[in-house]
Formats: C-alpha cells, sequence, structure tokens
C-alpha cells in the first residue's frame, strides 16, 4: 500500500479509523479462522466511508477483505497483503418495527444483540449459531449462515428482507426494502447474500422477524437404527403441527465423546445407542403444547422408532441437553482433525457415512476417527475426522474421501460455512461449469479489478477452476 493511498484513508476515516503495524496485528486475530497479516485494518463508521475506501483502493488496485465477527471456518477473511475492512463501528440498530416484524441495522451489529433486541419487542430473530455473541449480521448475511432452526425457519438468506451494499468502486447500492411481498424487477440483495464479500460489502440490512415462541420443549433420544430416523422427523413434523424447531443427530462416537471424562456432560439416558437425536418444538402454549409433545414421542416409542427418550423437565436440563450438543471442542481429543460441512439428501446419509468411514480406515488403518454429528432435519452433517497428522497430502486426501462421493449423489461440499479458500478447489463438486463460468461472469462485472475478497470462492478468470 502506498503512503498516498494510506494518507488518502486516514483522511477519509479520520483518528482510530485506520491501523496499521502492531494495532493492525492485534486485531488480526480469530479464534476461528485463519486470518494472515493484513497491511492495514480500516475501520469505517458510515456506508459514505465504506463507499470512500472502496473508491480509493479501487483506484490504487489495492485489494480489500471485509471482516465481520471473524467467525467463519472457511478462511474467507485471510487478508495477506489486502487491507481488512472491518465493520466493527457500524454496529447500530437504526429501526425495530414490531408491527411490520422488521429490524434494521449496520451491518456490525452483534447477532445475539439483535436478537435480543428482538426479544424485548416478544419478537424473535430466527438465526442462531454458536457464535451468536461475536458473529455480526453482515457476515452471517454474506455467508448465508444456518446453524440450529433451520428445519423451521430456514437459512438466514430467509430473513432477510433488504439490503444495502458498495460495490468495488463505491457505488452504493440501498435497497433496504420492508416488504415481504415485493416483486419489481430482480431481486439484487441475492446477489450480495452468500457472496461472502467478493461481490460488494454489505453495509445495512433489514432483517424479517417473528413472533417470539411462549413455549418450548426439548429432549434427548436414543435410536437402534437410521432407518428410524426419517420416520421420526416425519412422525414429529406432522404431529406437533408445525412447532418442530429443531432436530439434530448426533453419532455414537460424538455422544461418547460428550459424555465422558474430561467432558463435563453426561448423557440424559441410561443404555447406549448407535444414533442420538436433540428435538425440540416452539409453540405458543405451554401446556399443551408439552402435553403433544409427550404424546407424539410416546407414539413414536411405541411404533419402534425410539428406543428410549428423556424429556427436560427445567430449563437447567434443556441447557445440559444443549450443552452436549454444542460440546463440539472435545472432538480436540482425537487430534489432528479436519472439519467437514457437507450438505446431502437424507435418504443417501447413512451409505455416505458408512462408506466415507470405511475409506479413512482403510486410508488409516487403527489410526482414523470419524466423528459425525449435525442439523439432519435441514440435510446438513458435519464430520470431524481424526488423522495421523495434518500434512498438505493427507488433507488432499481427506477432501478426495469426503468430497468425492458427494458428486453422485448431488450433495454439497458446503452447507452453510461458505467456500473461502478452504473449498475453492472443489467448487466443481457442487457447482456445473456453466454455474462457475456465471460466477466469474458476475464477478468481473461488478468487480472488474478484482480487489474484493480476491482468491475466494473462485478463481480469477485467468485461471481455470478444478
Amino acid at each position: 500500500m502506498s503512503d498516498a493511498l494510506l494518507n488518502a484513508l486516514e483522511g477519509e476515516l479520520g483518528a482510530g479509523g485506520v491501523l496499521t503495524g502492531e494495532a493492525a496485528a492485534e486485531k488480526a486475530v480469530s479464534g476461528w479462522s485463519r486470518v494472515g497479516s493484513p497491511i492495514a485494518v480500516v475501520r469505517p463508521s458510515s456506508t459514505q466511508e465504506v463507499s470512500a475506501v472502496l473508491r480509493r483502493c479501487n483506484e490504487a488496485r489495492q485489494p480489500v477483505t471485509p471482516w465481520g465477527g471473524k467467525t467463519g471456518l472457511v478462511h474467507g477473511i485471510f487478508s495477506d497483503g489486502m487491507i481488512a475492512l472491518s465493520l466493527e463501528r457500524m454496529d447500530a440498530i437504526e429501526e425495530l418495527d414490531p408491527i411490520g416484524k422488521t429490524l434494521s441495522a449496520q451491518a456490525g451489529c452483534i447477532l445475539q444483540t439483535a436478537g435480543e433486541a428482538a426479544e424485548a419487542h416478544d419478537l424473535l430473530l430466527p438465526l442462531d449459531l454458536g457464535a451468536r455473541g461475536s458473529a455480526m449480521l453482515g457476515g452471517v448475511i454474506s455467508t448465508n449462515a444456518g446453524g440450529n432452526r433451520v428445519v423451521k425457519y430456514g437459512m438466514m438468506r430467509d430473513q432477510v428482507l433488504g439490503l444495502e451494499a458498495v460495490l468495488a468502486d463505491g457505488t452504493v447500492i440501498s435497497s433496504m426494502n420492508h416488504l415481504i411481498k415485493n416483486n419489481a424487477g430482480y431481486d439484487l440483495k441475492q446477489l450480495f447474500i452468500g457472496s461472502e464479500g467478493t461481490l460488494g460489502v454489505i453495509t445495512r440490512a433489514v432483517v424479517r422477524l417473528r413472533q417470539l415462541p411462549h413455549s418450548q420443549d426439548t429432549a434427548w433420544i436414543g435410536i437402534d437404527s437410521f432407518d428410524a430416523l426419517p420416520r421420526l422427523l416425519r412422525h414429529l413434523d406432522r404431529g406437533l403441527a408445525g412447532n418442530l424447531s429443531v432436530f439434530e443427530v448426533m453419532w455414537q462416537e460424538f455422544v461418547e465423546l460428550v459424555t465422558n471424562a474430561p467432558a463435563l456432560g453426561r448423557s440424559p439416558l441410561q443404555g447406549k445407542y448407535p444414533l442420538y437425536v436433540l428435538v425440540e418444538q416452539q409453540g405458543g402454549e405451554q401446556e399443551a403444547d408439552s402435553a403433544r409433545f409427550e404424546a407424539v414421542l410416546m407414539q413414536a416409542m411405541e411404533q419402534g422408532m425410539i428406543a428410549d427418550a428423556a424429556i427436560a423437565k427445567s430449563q437447567a436440563e434443556r441447557n445440559a441437553m444443549w450443552e452436549l450438543r454444542e460440546d463440539v471442542g472435545q472432538t480436540s481429543r482425537n487430534w489432528p482433525i479436519y472439519n467437514y460441512d457437507v450438505s446431502l439428501r437424507i435418504p443417501h446419509m447413512e451409505g455416505y457415512v458408512r462408506d466415507v468411514r470405511a475409506a479413512l480406515l482403510a486410508e488409516w488403518p487403527d489410526k482414523a476417527t470419524l466423528t459425525v454429528f449435525g442439523h439432519m432435519g435441514d440435510g446438513n452433517l458435519h464430520l470431524i475426522a481424526g488423522v495421523p497428522d495434518r500434512k498438505p497430502e493427507t488433507k488432499k486426501r481427506l477432501n478426495e474421501i469426503i468430497y468425492g462421493p458427494l458428486r453422485a449423489i448431488g450433495g454439497s461440499i458446503s452447507a452453510e460455512h461458505g467456500i473461502g479458500i478452504e473449498k475453492r478447489d472443489y467448487l466443481s463438486v457442487s457447482r456445473s461449469e456453466n454455474e462457475i463460468a456465471l460466477m466469474r461472469l458476475l464477478k468481473s462485472t461488478l468487480d472488474p479489478n478484482n480487489i474484493l475478497n480476491p482468491g475466494k470462492v473462485i478463481y480469477p478468470a485467468t485461471r481455470g477452476q478444478p
């Protein structure tokens, strides 16, 4: 970065707006993803300042990587040799409309903060994920985050009504739509949702809120065979009359890790089972909903779908069940490990997991481990593979084992974490040549100088996509 550009950015943003040296290095820290060493961190406080930064950088051909809460898992914020554009100072909630059930906020607003603001008005921001206390609204939109409630409410894309984004040349595209129904031409916001900051920088958004549930019922269930899972899912969805909000499945290896020392959690069930499910319903009337929940579970047990179940009788018991599901850190006991996030149709899941496990053990007999869990209700599985080392050739072979089978069954290499750098080489497993060509066309049209998060999601047009 030239001194002229640095001086120009400092002039646009004022005191504290541009960090370099040690101050920049202190910001380049994340417990979730590789950040790299940006040459500077710019911290705009308004859309106009974001526009000024991008205009200056585009003129200078200086690459820029947008930063939200830095909680991504595919290294989409890697910033070596780039300017990092942090949205942390743009954190305001601008409007909450309890009648229209919408919330308007700047992109740097923390997800948990937005959720608490909604709850103060008896409303719900449906998106919920483990990084809720640090993930930012713009980041979860730009990655189209999923989380725990997708089975009922959908992905982040389904919560966004309108947004504002700044293009590479500084042009501001403001479409802060508050309407659920608006078919007036192209839905331009979809260009930026899930594009990981490669087409524009999201600066503000309007998200849809729902009525806050006033009943909640949670159960931890033991399952004897995979065949029972899709039957149980359909039975619960039908029997709970649309109130099913969570259907999380865990293979036995995962539950063994999170319920045995040094883990602090303990299983709510006495027996051991090949599979476990955490289910939850959210409704409007606790007594009636709880009675229906228990009745539906009892029917499932009588019909052989459930081997055993424990229903939470207090918030403490509910929290304990969720803590088991979220204690993913226990998988580090199988270190070295690699994390994967895939999506596939439910009928393919059992065979896919079986084949991946067999391939791992064939490659590394007596050394490989595979821990599987995920949001089965929406087709998303997380696989954590434990292998002997973290060599590049090991990672490449793992990728082939885990991503390769997805091509034939129409699966996705990324259910909710995005592509970033981590999955870029394998995009063709889930996207056709024509789709990738169109992605490149959009990129070259909106960002002809390739300054916005370059190298993420797709390779430049000058290089072939694997």
